[in-house]
């Protein structure tokens, strides 16, 4: 743990020597024989790992990195990703699976997790952060201690050979939960100065400093790095500057006018967090540029990679090549063997310990502005009984903690005060047509938003004229949702939907809102979608007055296993939620252009919901921003802002937010009908077999008729 009353100079001479001590002993351990053969291997390996990450400490500390070549570079970033390659994994000790079958279970579970968490010294290599080595070779160290120490104990008493021995599972648990428990405020600390302090500088510097021109500079973050990233630098490096400026402008300008639409004031703003893929740095240095204009400095943290951070199939910072996506999935809830109520209050005393230490610097923190990609490999995880998963009682805990976390952070940085942006482009992964697709959807990211505006209006009026709204599927479809809307007590001034063009969420398309859940039930249904990175097939959900009543897909054999996959992955771990979002989104062009390629399982969520109707399970879209009057351009203000789950938050903010908001499309070709039902019982028809019908309209059937 970090000493308080240690001058910053002792502190760097403490941790040097720690360093010093703990390599120097890590460095004997592939030559000893003081455990089982198997185990003494394990550690062996995990000893020579340690020393690459310390290869390439000093690798960079001298300034070699630079100086590589590419092909030495490219050798040395595969080299040190080699172990959990999907060609590898099947034999390394990151796969869980792997280890229970040579160290036995639960050990093998356990030391499965610390060879993962052993991996989070790459980046704190190439980051020079010599803390984050220290304390994982301290870990590794203790742990091999203890296994030595059985060992020993057991030759001592005679028990078999001398090197039969193995400490309790309970002993290792027990060292690994200390180990979370002492660090976490630590990695707190790091974590929050990453989001909010644009002097820790490590990737802007990358961005605006390196030729980007010549494609080393993709291999200085320590990320992994394949073929897919280089071309997209190469790519958007041949792309002229107008272009480049188009990009950036539609980024940079979306997140201004986020600000501007949520009638939120940017001018008391002074820092931007700026997430990004690998590649894409060009663009990047173009909307720093373009944020420093308007006052804002950027932040940059790399996406999660250890223990303290949590892993996921979806990275969320900037980020390289995903070396190994069912690696992540297999460590994706490791906290299970050390997640008891005294480490989430350890962890959000520590979170709120650093947002104290940062109470300056998040009082003018502005919120993401995020570059998403897409394309890439379709992923279906399997599921291993091996890996760690969260137990009930567990997942009850998680889902409190994310609630606890976010209420927190809106204490530092309210919600009234922050917005964000999100764009995606794709990724060389999607195809031979790459180039081209990369172009319509530059393309379609910036569609005239005045046209849809007025279209949009058109759509508006009608809804809200309407009591309630009725979506029906087609086809194999089975999608039968009857959806209840707010009343409007002075229509004149009072409207139901945002009329959303491109601004936070990129490109322009879709009206929503936040239906009222009593009375909004039905079925959920959609053939093959894709969720936070996760593939789901026949995924349904079941409403009874607008909270998720029951779910399922058709992904794995038995019913339990798919159960437990959406429970996971969609719920995140709650035994329901609620219906956050309704929308309809207009953008055909988009729709229209991912038919034409076949891209249509491989958009992001942020433009596949607008190519379709969509519900969004969780969170409504103005969570912890409710209290915020917001306005359509025809200056009627969106009054549909809470639901009864939200509201709670005036009483018990723990059960008013679940901190996640997922949403599902149903896409035009499996939509048999939407319709709104008056106060009269006329039904207005917006949408009969995937075609709009409503007056007003007709200009969205065009890309239908263009491609047809």
């Amino acid at each position: 743990m970090e000493d308080i009353y240690l001058s910053e100079a002792d502190r760097n001479d403490l941790e040097t020597e720690r360093y010093r001590l703990a390599y120097e002993r890590i460095r004997e351990i592939p030559g000893e024989l003081l455990c089982a053969e198997e185990v003494q291997t394990y550690f062996g390996r995990m000893a020579d790992f340690v020393l690459l990450a310390d290869r390439a400490w000093r690798i960079v500390e001298s300034g070699d990195l630079r100086r590589m070549t590419l092909a030495q570079l490219q050798d040395f970033n595969r080299e040190l990703y080699a172990d959990i390659l999907p060609e590898h994994y099947a034999e390394s000790y990151a796969d869980p699976d792997y280890a229970a079958a040579r160290l036995g279970r639960p050990l093998g579970q356990m030391l499965s997790l610390l060879c993962a968490e052993l991996r989070g010294m790459i980046p704190a290599a190439f980051e020079q952060n010599r803390s984050d080595m220290v304390i994982r070779m301290e870990l590794l160290l203790e742990v091999y201690q203890a296994f030595v120490c059985a060992a020993q104990e057991a030759a001592e008493q005679g028990a078999g050979e001398a090197d039969s021995g193995q400490p309790a599972p309970e002993t290792i648990r027990q060292i690994l939960y200390w180990y979370a428990g002492d660090y976490c405020e630590t990695a707190a600390l790091e974590r929050t100065a990453g989001l909010l302090c644009p002097e820790r500088d490590f990737a802007s510097r990358i961005v605006m400093e390196s030729d980007l021109s010549d494609p080393r500079y993709l291999y200085y973050y320590g990320e992994y790095v394949t073929d897919s990233e280089i071309r997209t630098a190469a790519h958007l490096c041949s792309l002229p500057e107008e272009k480049i400026r188009l990009m950036a402008d539609t980024y940079t300008e979306g997140y201004r006018i986020g600000f501007e639409a949520g009638n939120k004031d940017i001018s008391i703003k002074k820092t931007v967090n700026i997430r990004y893929a690998l590649g894409f740095e060009r663009m990047i240095r173009q909307a720093v540029l373009n944020f420093d204009r308007i006052g804002l400095r950027p932040s940059m943290y790399r996406a999660g990679s250890n223990l303290f951070q949590g892993r996921s199939v979806e990275k969320n910072g900037f980020f390289g090549a995903n070396p190994n996506r069912q690696f992540d999935y297999d460590h994706r809830e490791d906290l299970a063997l050390i997640l008891d109520k005294p480490f989430a209050e350890r962890r959000l005393e520590g979170m709120r310990s650093a947002y104290e230490r940062y109470r300056a610097e998040a009082a003018v923190f502005g919120g993401p502005a995020v570059v998403e990609i897409f394309g890439e490999k379709p992923f279906a995880p399997r599921t291993k009984e091996t890996a760690c998963r969260l137990s009930g009682k567990q997942q009850k805990l998680s889902a409190e903690y994310a609630v606890k976390a976010g209420a927190l952070q809106n204490e530092y940085i309210p919600g009234e005060e922050r917005s964000f942006t999100i764009i995606a482009f794709p990724s060389p992964e999607i195809g031979e047509r790459y180039e081209e697709i990369f172009d319509d959807i530059v393309r379609i990211n910036t569609l005239d938003y005045r046209l849809y505006r007025g279209i949009q209006q058109k759509l508006i009026d009608a809804l809200d004229a309407g009591v309630t709204v009725t979506v029906k599927g087609c086809g194999g479809n089975r999608t039968d949702m009857t959806v209840r809307l707010h009343e409007l007590r002075d229509p004149a001034k009072e409207t139901n939907f945002e009329n959303c063009v491109a601004d936070v969420n990129i490109p322009v398309g879709e009206v929503f809102t936040s239906p009222v859940l009593a009375g909004t039930n039905g079925m959920l249904h959609v053939t093959r979608v894709f969720l936070n990175g996760l593939e789901y097939r026949d995924l349904w959900l079941r409403f009874e007055d607008g909270m998720v009543a029951g779910y399922g897909c058709a992904n794995f054999p038995s019913e339990e296993e798919n159960r437990k996959y959406i429970k996971d992955n969609v719920l995140f771990h709650h035994d329901t939620l609620p219906l956050g979002e309704f929308a309809i989104g207009t953008n055909t062009t988009a729709y229209v252009a991912a038919r034409r390629y076949g891209i249509e399982d491989k958009l992001p969520i942020l433009i596949a919901e607008k190519t379709g109707p969509h519900f969004a399970v969780g969170d409504t879209c103005y969570s912890h921003a409710e209290n915020v009057r917001v306005y359509n351009p025809d200056g009627k203000e969106i009054i549909a802002k809470d639901n009864e789950v939200s509201l709670l938050r005036d009483t018990d903010v723990s059960k008013a937010y679940f901190q996640c908001h997922t949403d599902i499309t149903i896409p035009y070709d499996e939509l048999g009908e939407i319709s709104v039902s008056t106060v009269s019982g006329e039904r207005i028809f917006i949408i009969r077999d995937g075609q709009f019908v409503l007056e007003g309209c007709e200009e969205l059937n065009r890309a239908f008729q263009v491609s047809g």
